[in-house]
């Protein structure tokens, strides 16, 4: 029987032609997944001969990543710093990208004690996962409108997390919050529409999780409003935007008197991705 290892360069080869971009990765990822094993294992087995079953598993499973279901779908996770979370169909995958913004909200509470977090747009609740995970005494808010989106959200939030039914676009939303959070992050829509996507996101994820408006602000204008009503003097807000925005966003914060310190924010490859501030 073929040695693990000619299947991974098969494998390899056939995602590389469908267009994956991280063909190799994934293919180890998905045989990683069907031997149940961290893939750093998978230098040791290279040389076995895999069993019937899992090799009709990973097969199964590459020919669906083939078509370019995204690999979170098959693998039934996806990351977000100390978590994994749930995600499936009609739920917006999270990007290990966002993971700066964590990283970024994680150190805006150091010294902060029993802090209250707003995720706004929180989908599977990934951010607020992680946030509740990192930090055990604040006391987490997630939002979300979408009733296919809140079902992943109540399956992955642990009961810590105040999981709120509701639309960013009210500025009437949380009255109970205004004045008193500490910290808001969002990873909203923001890909204007008509943007060219991979086709793991025009064939899978949700539209009105991804396009926002002729400019990719529309949900972000309402967004920034309300969080400048809830964030407490001394908050600060993070939020997920388009490369495009590198210049409108950080300006779109700056119109508020009530923040200041704006800054932008790159990421690993140097691509604008989201905009801080802080409560004056």
């Amino acid at each position: 029987m073929t040695p693990w290892s000619v299947e991974l360069a098969r494998a390899t080869q056939r995602l590389a032609d469908a267009g994956v971009p991280s063909p190799r990765v994934d293919a180890e990822l998905l045989a990683a997944h069907v031997l149940r094993v961290p893939r750093a294992r998978l230098a040791g087995l290279n040389g076995d001969p895999p069993e019937c079953a899992a090799l009709e598993e990973f097969r199964a499973l590459l020919a669906r990543r083939v078509t370019r279901e995204p690999l979170q779908y098959l693998l039934g996770t996806a990351p977000m710093g100390p978590v994994e979370v749930a995600v499936g169909p009609g739920v917006f995958v999270p990007r290990l990208e966002t993971e700066l913004l964590l990283d970024w909200g994680l150190r805006a509470l150091a010294g902060r004690s029993r802090p209250t977090v707003v995720d706004l747009c929180t989908g599977s609740g990934a951010l607020a996962a992680a946030v509740a995970a990192s930090r055990p005494d604040a006391a987490v808010y997630a939002v979300e409108r979408d009733p296919a989106a809140l079902r992943w959200a109540r399956r992955n939030l642990p009961a810590s997390v105040t999981l709120v039914e509701g639309d960013v676009t009210d500025p009437g939303l949380l009255p109970e919050l205004r004045g008193r959070v500490d910290l808001v992050l969002a990873n909203p829509p923001y890909v204007p529409d008509g943007t060219p996507v991979p086709p793991e996101v025009a064939d899978h994820d949700p539209p009105a999780a991804v396009f926002a408006g002729p400019d990719g602000l529309a949900v972000i204008r309402p967004l920034v409003a309300l969080s400048v009503r809830l964030l407490r003097p001394g908050g600060a807000l993070g939020v997920e935007h388009d490369d495009t925005h590198g210049t409108s966003a950080p300006a779109l914060l700056a119109g508020y008197a009530e923040l200041t310190a704006v800054v932008e924010h790159s990421d690993l490859a140097g691509r604008a991705r989201f905009v801080t501030g802080s409560r004056v």
